[in-house]
């Protein structure tokens, strides 16, 4: 029993410590530890939760006796415990004051995680009487408790759902009790996921009631009704089908919410998330029940709304950072919508709703209008890239640079806007556009010193995206950029643009790559001055600079980086060493994988204190935020005193309520951003420098695998996928060690390897929600396949495993793909990152193919073949053909050099020879081109098995090759045309068929295939010499075009000076005759390469 001395006396330290005097708080911190040593502490907190009158000082013990019984629960005696649920109940009836009740019903929901509701019936029959009392207060307060102990405790509740729903339908009628309304729809929040198929019928039976429950709590309340709307997202991440008949009743209500403009914007912006969640989950069923149109007629006109009078959008105020992230308006959340649309939806649908309002809006008077209209086609280019590229590309660029030129700044920073997207997403063919782009860009850099800045960085942005991709055509550009950006190092006060300057230089680099050499030397002195200083104010700047000095780490060349790389190092280290920032760590992560790439051995001897830092980086739950509900200012006493640790004290248990908030003390959880990144950054740098630095990593390899294995289930998306990208890298790496050192200990440490990390892939293939950490596990598995080849089946399983995944993806049977969760019918077209996931499943068949014996393989290929076939009907996309037919071909060329390819290839010819000559009569370049591929593919796999089939073949080739234009489909009738000769020689014409493939040489863009072409050349020199002496002309030209060229692998090179070498010792007079006739540079080209001979 606590005595009543004791419990005057915390009733006094309390109201000292509710005193805005700071002197009287620490006089009452000192008294409280002091309180806390005394094992009457619980009795006396109970006391003045109970009695006393100031409900300030009630609340604070309250919350007190929550944090001590939360902590200490197992060490109160069991009579003990009973007597204290009984006196919290009776305080909880008792109290009138809502702060107090609340802070109460958090009370009761820890004391619920320890006994469970079984072992408390006083509770059951309290939530019960209350929650069904025709008094409104007290339902009011019922409903507040049960949602309190619910939400931290949902799983031991499921027992009563049933019961409960039935109860919420009845209190979701309650329209003039607004609280209620609003604990009540909390409540069905918190065990939404938790609910079965048991619960599917009463929770769809209390939808329609949800509606007019929120409608009314709207009208109350509007920060409540948008924390309340959570219950629709819940809803529709549901794994039952619970809103399937809702979806349309959603769809309107968020559309009603979204659009009205006398609600708040977090209101507003709630409802618009709610229908870009259900867009993302639902999308199949969004547009078999015909929303699309209504959608977009409600949220384009938000997307083009002019701000209030004498506003700015956010986007467009001076201090505006370009980011992008502020999402927290209801503007940039309908651009969020349509974006979420074009990842989802079928492009011809989008676009037959959304072309009609764009081209009216870009016709406006309106700035806004035209604003609008050009963030719509700026936020399609990631998802309906190949549309635009296919069928609009030049009409939309011509608009959006018009838009350059607009009279108003807020038109002409959504055009940079849009341009920065186009480079991003719309490539290579943006990039034709260069000789109209570049220069209204870099009208935009002429006056640095004097531009607002807000409106130079969305100039860089776009500039930059623009240069990235341009490779070689940077060059005429160069000088102009070179200087600009260098005098804006040296000259320009501002360091934002500064900065700005420094990230252009990084995308010059990524274009330039050694055309950059000449500009290396100034780059890297104002790069050192940067990372040298310590001030606070060039932390960003300095961050730019090391990502920076990453880029040109990989592009401007080992012999001119490697000087340095030591040094950069050691850099990267000093800057961590004596700053603790998450970005800077980030971006030193790369610089040491960049590093890793060109001279490992730089890294070799810092590997601890570089591992140990990522490691860090990834065990720690620095910058992730919990919320927590009421302000515990008496946590202010969390001091550093060391001195007292017995039981009892304040410091140990009821200061320090534990690492980890429980749930209930939590509003919710933040990250940010920057810990994010430093996580996904360290994952990606720790797999390359594993590959990169081989056996050096072997001591770090554990403790580095081992944590990123961890990161598989972290919640943010991107941090998932680099951990899978960083797996599959450790993957190649350990078989790269065994492969330099074929040891049977580091042959099993890769299987051993292999066995945890391609079940990890296969399963979470099936699971993930999240399309793109699926994609990126499918490309990573794909490049562990290609790279450990039949090392990854030695496991027997592992083949089907592997083939069974593929189909489920091509079958569309993944969680990402909304298999059992939007299964409306679904219809032939998709939306182009569907058919993109695809084809990365896809990929993976001609990987597996060259694998594996193709016995082993005939019965999933058999399976797997039909699937890939269908996509190459005329009446697929574009995309899906070239898919289609490329990976038909593949397979094909995988089958050349396995075990029993020749056979498998001549049972499949007659399946696939008509796709590949229907395919070459296609109307797209690309889809031609990967048929004439698969043809020469199958000749070559097939061998003499389908000699029959040769006329046939080469009368499509003759016909293509008079009527042919494009480039890259030219060089690939060659390389099909050589194949047929390689494979069977003697059952072509050769004094036709050579001729013609000798006239179409050199090869003008596929240089891969010079391979095929100079192996051929070579053994119809031995079969048939006479006729390669008559076409010895042109075959040493196309050969000058070969060697020296960077593009042409050596041993390619190599063979086509061999080929020289016999025609010079064989043919003297003529050999010198034809080099002779050739232009000055490709003839000395060809003597400093022969000149051996």
């Amino acid at each position: 029993m606590a005595t009543i001395e004791m419990t005057a006396e915390l009733e006094k330290i309390l109201l000292l410590m509710t005193q805005p005097d700071n002197e009287a708080v620490q006089q009452a911190t000192v008294q409280l530890k002091q309180a806390f040593r005394n094992p009457a502490i619980i009795p006396a907190l109970c006391a003045v939760m109970s009695g006393s009158q100031n409900p300030q000082i009630r609340q604070s013990a309250t919350v007190m006796l929550r944090l001590r019984v939360k902590k200490h629960w197992k060490k109160i005696n069991p009579n003990d415990r009973e007597s204290l649920k009984a006196v919290v109940l009776q305080a909880f009836t008792q109290e009138a004051e809502h702060t107090v009740q609340y802070s109460l019903s958090q009370l009761c929901a820890v004391m619920v995680k320890h006994e469970t509701p079984d072992r408390w019936p006083a509770l059951l029959q309290l939530l019960n009487e209350a929650t069904k009392s025709t008094n409104p207060h007290d339902r009011q307060v019922g409903l507040l408790l049960l949602n309190k102990v619910m939400e931290s405790n949902p799983e031991p509740f499921k027992p009563y759902y049933c019961q409960l729903l039935q109860l919420f339908g009845a209190v979701l009628q309650d329209q003039n009790n607004p609280t209620a309304l609003y604990y009540c729809i909390l409540t069905i929040t918190a065990i939404t996921p938790y609910s079965g198929t048991d619960e599917m019928k009463p929770l769809r039976s209390i939808i329609p009631n949800l509606f007019v429950a929120l409608k009314h709590l709207i009208k109350a309340n509007q920060d409540q009704a948008s924390e309340a709307m959570e219950v629709l997202i819940e809803l529709v991440e549901s794994e039952l089908s619970i809103i399937a008949p809702h979806v349309a009743e959603i769809v309107q209500f968020c559309l009603e919410v979204g659009t009205d403009t006398t609600l708040i914007d977090s209101l507003r912006v709630k409802a618009l998330s709610c229908i870009t969640f259900l867009i993302k989950l639902k999308s199949k069923t969004v547009l078999k029940l015909k929303l699309l149109g209504p959608i977009l007629q409600s949220i384009f006109p938000i997307l083009t709304a002019a701000p209030p009078t004498g506003e700015q959008d956010p986007e467009d105020e001076e201090d505006d950072t370009g980011d992008g992230t502020d999402n927290e308006n209801p503007k940039q959340c309908s651009a969020q919508v349509i974006d979420t649309m074009a990842l989802h939806m079928p492009p011809e649908k989008l676009f037959h709703h959304l072309i009609p309002l764009t081209k009216t809006s870009l016709t406006s008077e309106n700035p806004y209008q035209r604003k609008g209209a050009l963030m719509c086609l700026a936020v399609l280019a990631e998802g309906c890239a190949d549309h635009i590229r296919n069928t609009m590309l030049s009409s939309v660029l011509h608009t959006v640079c018009q838009s350059l030129s607009d009279n108003d700044q807020v038109v002409r920073s959504a055009a940079l806007f849009a341009i920065g997207q186009f480079s991003e997403h719309l490539q290579p063919e943006v990039s034709k556009y260069c000789e109209e782009l570049m220069p209204l860009l870099l009208g935009y850099l002429s006056s640095l010193n004097k531009a607002k800045v807000g409106h130079v960085t969305k100039a860089f942005y776009a500039l930059e995206n623009f240069m990235e991709n341009l490779g070689a055509d940077i060059e005429p550009y160069l000088p102009t950029l070179m200087e600009t950006m260098l005098s804006a190092l040296n000259n320009v006060e501002n360091l934002k643009i500064k900065e700005l300057a420094v990230s252009a230089i990084g995308a010059i680099a990524n274009a330039a790559k050694e055309l950059l050499v000449p500009y290396f030397p100034p780059i890297i002195e104002s790069l050192k001055g940067f990372l040298t200083t310590t001030t606070e104010e060039m932390r960003s700047l300095q961050t730019q600079s090391l990502d920076t000095l990453s880029v040109l780490a990989r592009t401007v060349g080992k012999d001119v980086f490697s000087p340095l790389a030591a040094e950069c190092v050691q850099l990267g280290l000093n800057l961590t060493d004596t700053i603790d920032d998450p970005d800077l760590r980030r971006c030193t992560y790369s610089l040491y994988s960049a590093v890793s790439t060109i001279c490992p051995e730089s890294l070799t001897p810092h590997l601890t204190p570089i591992t140990t830092v990522m490691v860090l980086a990834l065990k720690s739950t620095e910058g992730i935020t919990a919320h927590l509900e009421e302000d515990k200012t008496f946590l202010l006493l969390d001091d550093s005193d060391d001195d007292d640790h017995e039981e009892g004290s304040v410091g140990e248990d009821f200061l320090d309520d534990g690492s980890e908030p429980d749930v209930h003390d939590v509003a919710g959880f933040s990250v940010e951003n920057a810990y994010i990144d430093e996580k996904e950054d360290a994952c990606e740098a720790l797999g390359e420098i594993a590959y990169s630095t081989g056996v050096a990593f072997q001591p770090y390899w554990e403790s580095c695998f081992s944590q990123v294995y961890e990161m598989r289930d972290f919640p943010h998306e991107d941090v998932r996928r680099a951990a899978f990208a960083a797996m599959g890298q450790f993957c190649r790496a350990q078989h790269k060690v065994w492969k330099e050192n074929p040891t049977e200990a580091n042959h099993q440490a890769l299987i051993k390897l292999l066995d945890v990390v391609i079940p990890c892939f296969v399963e979470t293939v099936q699971t993930e929600r999240e399309r793109h950490v699926v994609m990126g596990i499918l490309e990573t598995m794909n490049n562990v396949i290609k790279s450990c080849k039949e090392e990854v089946f030695i496991n027997p399983s592992r083949l089907k495993e592997i083939s069974c995944v593929i189909r489920d993806v091509l079958t569309k049977k993944t969680a990402c793909q909304g298999f059992g969760h939007d299964d409306a019918d679904d219809e032939d077209q998709q939306a182009e990152f569907d058919a993109m996931l695809q084809e990365f499943a896809g990929e993976g068949i001609p990987l597996v193919a060259s694998s594996v014996p193709a016995d082993s393989f005939a019965p999933f290929l058999n399976d797997l073949l039909p699937l890939i076939m269908s996509k190459a009907k005329s009446s697929c996309t574009v995309a899906d053909r070239s898919f289609s037919l490329g990976t038909i071909g593949e397979i094909l060329q995988a089958l050349v050099s396995v075990s029993g390819g020749r056979g498998m290839a001549g049972k499949l010819s007659n399946r696939l020879l008509p796709v590949l000559v229907a395919g070459v009569k296609d109307s797209d370049a690309e889809v031609r081109n990967n048929s004439v591929f698969g043809l020469g593919c199958l000749a070559e796999a097939a061998g003499p098995i389908i000699v029959s089939d040769y006329p046939m073949m080469l009368s499509v080739f003759s016909n293509m090759l008079s009527k042919e234009s494009d480039l890259r489909v030219i060089d690939n009738l060659c390389a099909a045309l050589c194949r047929m000769i390689l494979s069977n020689v003697d059952v072509v014409p050769l004094e036709q068929v050579v001729p013609a493939l000798v006239t179409r040489l050199p090869l003008k863009e596929d240089m891969e295939e010079n391979k095929t072409v100079f192996n051929c050349l070579t053994l119809l020199y031995k079969h048939s010499p006479a006729l390669v002496v008559e076409l010895m002309k042109p075959i040493i030209a196309a050969s000058s075009h070969v060697v020296g060229n960077k593009e042409v692998d050596k041993e390619t090179q190599n063979t086509s000076l061999l080929l020289m070498k016999e025609f010079a010792q064989n043919h003297g007079a003529d050999f010198q005759a034809a080099v002779a006739s050739l232009p000055a540079e490709q003839r000395a080209k060809l003597g400093a390469a022969t000149g051996a001979f």
